[in-house]
């Protein structure tokens, strides 16, 4: 069961605390996803290693623009912390290659904003 909370006109999402999460380094009390969110972890961001989830909680989204990725041309909108306002990642919004329609609607986290909570290896 997610927990939310309306706090500085921002609202968050508190996932329980039994609950494998990652969170921002920087940021205190903000979950994001849950480790059965991930659909892979062989993905790569703009500052190394990242993992492609499901869904989050607690992040913001930009507005869309074309990029040419690694894997090609996809529309993504960079994806933020709502607490510090930190870039995270991105959100694949649509891809234009079929091989790649997968991704369209997940998002991409950058594993050097992430740490484990909950006191999980």
């Amino acid at each position: 069961m997610v927990k939310m909370d309306q706090v500085e006109d921002v609202s968050r999402a508190y996932l329980p605390s039994c609950t494998r999460t990652y969170s921002m380094h920087t940021t205190v009390g903000s979950n994001w996803p849950t480790t059965d969110e991930i659909i892979s972890k062989s993905f790569q961001g703009s500052q190394g290693r990242a993992y492609l989830f499901n869904s989050v909680v607690n992040v913001g989204c930009g507005p869309a623009e074309e990029r040419v990725l690694l894997t090609g041309l996809h529309a993504v909108a960079d994806i933020y912390c709502e607490n510090c306002k930190t870039t995270l990642g991105w959100k694949y919004e649509h891809a234009f290659e079929s091989s790649q329609k997968y991704k369209e609607g997940k998002f991409i986290i950058e594993l050097a904003h992430m740490i484990k909570d909950n006191g999980w290896e």
